[in-house]
């Protein structure tokens, strides 16, 4: 009796919740790739890319850190990576492991200020288009000037806050993090097609929002990690990289722009769904409550709040510092400065953040395995293959097919070091060096929005607790991001096509 009971017992505990065809799924892989490997290490690193992204798909079934990390285990147990190989690219990419680690806590004690000011927008705007471009318009602008996941997390912070309010009125209860949302607890007959229309309404401005990060992400040299790295390989600055960017990001903007009013006025992929009446009429409600309960006390929390926005914003602007480093320097003026000071308070803002940390180091460990047994190398042959006038066209495609299932900034970094290095070798001009580096640019930051784990920025939301409180799974990220892929990668390729 006892072997059965410790075989149940073990399959009770080995992922939990996640769904039994799914434990043996995971169970699968793992029986499979050794062998995989030693046929074919090139093959089976390709399948365990594959195997990674499905973990990811399954996110609101079963947090990927899990099922995601024992596949990377794996691999440097069966020797397709190693650690020093890990290593490198979790120090490559350390900056972006501080901007997690403090700048999203930091959002964390803004929370109250984002509250007020985007309720007063919403419930000011009536026009659900005008919201939503506001929405897509304004993440481009900050993602331009700040970071991806930093704008990303304040519009997290945002709907987040937004629906606490809903479900705290909705149920007759607290609204807790700490508890399960899926069954929809304590939420009326009543009140859930509201509540679900809400949920889509919020779907569709987190969706708008994160389009929005990557509009404006491409555009400067520290819209995202991989501008950066691209500016200082090819020798450009901040206004160099802005005006040879500007003839593919700026069409691709004005088109960004136009899908996201279009998909209001047709209602198709997902868009469309309106504001309910009585969700409308609570936040109205709370904003009224809230404005006649808020002491000199709470005031003074909102001037913090709000001086400490405004240092933020400049500080990322004119890169006082790394973007993390400035995250602290936020999250000690704000609790010195508004009596934070006890451990497990400061404790509370760093649960959202940290658990996609480790996600994202574990995300390195897969690419680690890209990096050894190149696979990539087959793709960066054939386009330096290809014909001089042929070539920008086929980067733009081939870093974006492959940043849409890998990494882009790992992607931009193994294509622009080729780049260079045909460069410096004498296998092509100056010229036609700072073309491709465009090329690789706009290929890593537009058509990757056409899968969460593309850009950072949406793999953080897919990730986040608020995606299933509103119902926002990988397959309808992709489904709801596929007529901004298509508008935006087109009119992408087609600019570096026609202007280069």
């Amino acid at each position: 009796m006892s072997a059965p009971i410790k075989t149940a017992s073990f399959w009770h505990n080995f992922l939990g919740p996640a769904p039994d065809w799914y434990k043996g799924l995971i169970l699968v892989f793992l029986a499979i790739n050794p062998i995989l490997a030693m046929i074919s290490p090139f093959v089976a690193g390709w399948i365990l890319v594959l195997q990674f992204i499905f973990t990811l798909a399954m996110a609101l079934r079963c947090y990927p850190l899990q099922p995601g990390g024992l596949l990377a285990l794996q691999a440097v147990v069966i020797g397709m990576t190693s650690p020093e190989t890990i290593r490198a690219e979790v120090f490559n990419n350390f900056p972006v492991i501080l901007l997690l680690m403090f700048m999203v806590a930091g959002i964390y004690f803004m929370k109250e200020l984002l509250l007020f000011t985007f309720t007063k927008i919403i419930l000011g705007i009536r026009s659900k288009s005008i919201i939503s471009l506001l929405f897509c318009g304004v993440s481009a602008f900050l993602s331009a000037f700040l970071d991806a996941l930093t704008v990303t997390a304040v519009i997290i912070s945002v709907a987040l806050g937004f629906y606490s309010v809903y479900h705290k009125v909705a149920s007759g209860k607290q609204f807790s993090d700490e508890h399960e949302h899926s069954e929809d607890e304590g939420i009326g007959e009543l009140h859930r097609d509201d509540l679900e229309r809400f949920r889509a309404f919020l779907r569709n401005l987190l969706m708008h929002g994160a389009v929005g990060t990557a509009l404006g992400g491409v555009c400067t040299t520290v819209g995202e990690p991989q501008n950066l790295l691209i500016a200082n390989q090819v020798g450009w600055e901040f206004v160099e990289f802005f005006i040879r960017m500007a003839p593919v990001t700026m069409p691709v903007l004005v088109v960004g722009l136009t899908t996201c009013f279009l998909l209001e006025q047709i209602k198709r992929f997902g868009y469309g769904a309106q504001l309910p009446e009585p969700v409308r009429q609570i936040l109205t409600e709370f904003d009224a409550e809230e404005t006649r309960n808020r002491t000199d006390l709470d005031r003074a929390r909102l001037v913090i709040q709000a001086l400490a926005a405004i240092i933020l914003v400049v500080a990322l602007a004119f890169h006082w510092a790394e973007v993390g480093l400035i995250g602290l320097m936020v999250i000690v003026l704000q609790t010195a400065l508004n009596g934070i000071v006890e451990e497990h308070r400061i404790g509370h803002a760093f649960e959202e953040a940290l658990p996609f940390t480790a996600l994202l180091v574990v995300f390195f460990g897969i690419v680690g395995v890209i990096e050894d047994q190149h696979l990539f190398a087959p793709v960066i042959t054939y386009v330096l293959s290809l014909d001089v006038s042929d070539q920008p066209g086929i980067m733009y495609i081939a870093n974006g097919l492959l940043s849409a299932i890998s990494d882009n900034v790992f992607v931009a970094t193994v294509y622009i070091n080729e780049v260079v290095d045909a460069f410096n070798s004498g296998r092509i001009d100056r010229e036609h060096m700072n073309t491709l580096a465009i090329a690789i640019n706009t290929g890593t930051n537009i058509p990757s929005v056409a899968t969460p784990n593309g850009q950072a920025a949406f793999l953080f939301l897919l990730t986040s607790s608020l995606a299933p409180l509103v119902r926002l799974s990988y397959g309808r990220m992709v489904m709801m991001a596929l007529p901004y892929t298509v508008t935006m990668g087109l009119t992408g390729w087609f600019c570096v096509m026609y202007f280069f």
